[in-house]
């Protein structure tokens, strides 16, 4: 057995992020390879007298009696913490430290330590200027010796090593907001803070991401008492206005194109770039007009996703890019006109034959397609999605059934709507997409719905069974009044006895059931409010839960229903008859289409209005209304 192979020290951790400590000087050098070359001393002889040859004492040994004190309690060294450490059978833990050097031990660390308390109730208003202070003179002495010293860094390596530990020691103050970050705002450092950003050093830029990274999260302060949340808001708002104010996000920016991403130290510092983008705009969403407009994110956020190696900051940079495009016309403007469009399409065309390889690579292309449906509600960027063949593509995806299948019937569902869709809609037919779209409409009813419908419980229409009919809808607005295109559409709904017509009357019934549940609980809502006055605020919050709770989609299959049934005698007389059959008639469809009516935006789906040929979503719905009502209710009514 190798006896030796016991006794080695175990290795230390190698990993990828540990800082690697600065080399050793040419004396130290020197020094151990003095060390290495001369030979060990030879062992001392056994003569037992007390001297030798060359005069030097040797050393004896002599055995001393062991005084036993039996009223004196035995600890080896007086270690204090001997008894107070002993296990269940006798054996001691101390640390091998005496009460007095305890104390002293204590005192030494209170006053010469980094400054870094794990307690968060330790980090009073004393103890957080006393960090900042450290803080504000190692900054002060790396400028100072760097600007002695340009070109030697053996004169300020170790100014800067004493930077990098006061910037960590500023990470527990995230602990402690509402004490620290006016303290930070107000006493100069926010600004040391931030110029460091412009560091020579990288990884002195890296490690104020970081603590800009921590101090930003939405989280800083919530481990104490529930009531403490309001207040870590306000002081998180103080401090995130203030680094914007100090052009952070453009300083950020900036140093994207520093960091190089096959370091991992690097790799890590552009992770903590992008959340602290993320950190601010979700505080502040309004910012994100001016945090495009005033730097090069979104080209950096579409150079970045276009690499087909996928990593996480790949994932992050797509999820930066919907959010930037969400609600926010201008930046979806700047996208199209940055290529936007066809970048994302190239993208996503990489998911055409194949999945996503894990969960983190799924939340990228589900992040791509997200932005690319922000970007479509403008009418500018419809018009790049036909230029880029986008409804080709999304056909083509239909069809292959793969994940990104739910997604592409979205970006189709955004492409055609509005007046804007208009030629979308004629490309999405010419490109052979009616028998795709219509295999996604007819699709099966998985066995947890059937069950349900079973069982008398309403679900809710599937996303993508929801976006279907969102195409439908916009075919119906946007193809012409006896175009080839438009006789191919009806002609769907009445092939095979009107199946199709049956589908659509099925979700209306789940979808009625489910809004009569939500209409029970709003009016029990009614009857329990103190006064009885409802002011606008209750009226729409209602009318949204409405929406949610199966309005949207009987909203979207009467508009169909009502299209449908004014183009093609028989399949107006096959709704009537079903309709009959359940006690209802047109007369309902028609109610459902004057709530729409009040209540359609104008503006259309929170895109820019541009002047176009063709009526709008509510004159459609007008035209609709008044060609119903004008009908002889009776002959309506009348089974052909």
């Amino acid at each position: 057995m190798d006896i030796d192979s016991l006794f080695k020290a175990s290795k230390l951790p190698t990993g990828g992020n540990k800082r690697k400590m600065p080399p050793p000087s040419a004396e130290a050098l020197k020094r151990m390879r003095f060390n290495e070359d001369t030979p060990p001393s030879p062992p001392p002889p056994s003569d037992p007298s007390p001297s030798t040859s060359n005069g030097t004492r040797t050393v004896t040994l002599e055995e001393v009696p062991d005084e036993e004190d039996p009223d004196t309690d035995f600890a080896p060294g007086n270690d204090a913490d001997y008894f107070i450490e002993e296990d269940e059978e006798g054996r001691f833990f101390g640390g091998g430290l005496t009460t007095e050097q305890k104390d002293i031990l204590s005192i030494f660390e209170k006053s010469q330590g980094e400054g870094v308390q794990d307690d968060p109730d330790e980090l009073n208003i004393t103890a957080v200027r006393r960090i900042l202070l450290r803080f504000q003179r190692a900054v002060n002495k790396n400028q100072d010796q760097r600007s002695k010293h340009p070109d030697d860094p053996t004169k300020f390596i170790d100014s800067e090593a004493d930077l990098d530990s006061s910037i960590k020691s500023l990470l527990p103050l995230a602990q402690v907001p509402s004490i620290a970050y006016p303290e930070l705002v107000k006493g100069g450092s926010l600004e040391l803070l931030i110029g460091l950003l412009t560091h020579e050093n990288a990884d002195i830029v890296i490690d104020v991401v970081e603590l800009i990274h921590e101090l930003t999260d939405e989280d800083v302060g919530n481990e104490g008492e529930d009531g403490d949340e309001e207040d870590a808001e306000e002081f998180l708002k103080l401090l995130i206005e203030a680094l914007v104010d100090n052009s952070v996000l453009e300083l950020l920016v900036d140093n994207l194109a520093r960091l190089n991403e096959e370091e991992e130290s690097d790799k890590q510092g552009v992770f903590h770039v992008l959340g602290v983008f993320e950190n601010v705009l979700s505080f502040n969403p309004t910012i994100a007009t001016a945090f495009v407009a005033k730097t090069t994110i979104l080209s950096w956020c579409l150079k970045r996703i276009q690499p087909k190696a996928h990593d996480e900051n790949r994932s992050y940079a797509a999820e930066l890019l919907s959010i930037l495009l969400q609600d926010n016309n201008a930046n979806r403007l700047a996208f199209g006109k940055q290529d936007g469009v066809e970048i994302c399409l190239q993208v996503v065309s990489q998911f055409r034959k194949k999945d996503p390889v894990d969960a983190d690579e799924t939340e990228f292309m589900e992040n791509v397609f997200d932005a690319l449906c922000s970007a479509l509600v403008e009418p500018s960027n419809k018009a790049l999605f036909l230029t880029a063949e986008g409804p080709d593509l999304m056909i083509l995806m239909m069809k292959e059934k793969l994940q990104s299948r739910g997604r592409s019937i979205k970006a189709l569902d955004y492409s055609m709507s509005g007046i804007g869709g208009t030629k979308n809609c004629e490309s999405f037919v010419e490109a052979l997409g009616l028998k795709s779209l219509f295999s996604v409409f007819m699709g099966k009813v998985s066995k947890k719905e059937q069950k349900k419908r079973d069982a008398g419980l309403a679900a809710p229409a599937s996303e993508d069974t929801t976006h279907a009919l969102g195409i439908i809808s916009s075919l119906l607005s946007n193809l012409a009044s006896e175009s080839p295109a438009r006789i191919r559409l009806l002609a769907k709904f009445v092939e095979s006895e009107y199946e199709k017509v049956d589908k659509l009357l099925d979700i209306r019934d789940s979808a009625r059931s489910r809004l009569k549940a939500v209409e029970r609980e709003i009016e029990q809502e009614k009857k329990e409010m103190v006064g009885g006055e409802l002011d606008e605020g209750d009226e729409e919050r209602w009318y949204l839960r409405r929406l949610d709770g199966g309005l949207f989609t009987l909203q979207t299959v009467d508009y169909i229903l009502a299209w449908i049934a004014m183009e093609d005698d028989g399949v107006r007389g096959h709704i009537v008859k079903m309709l009959a059959r359940k006690d209802l008639s047109m007369k309902d469809i028609t109610a459902t289409l004057r709530i729409f009516y009040e209540n359609v935006d104008d503006a259309g789906a929170g895109g820019t209005r541009e002047e176009e040929d063709g009526p709008t979503q509510k004159e459609i719905l007008g035209g609709l209304i008044a060609a119903f009502e004008a009908t002889d209710g009776n002959a309506m009514d009348t089974t052909q």
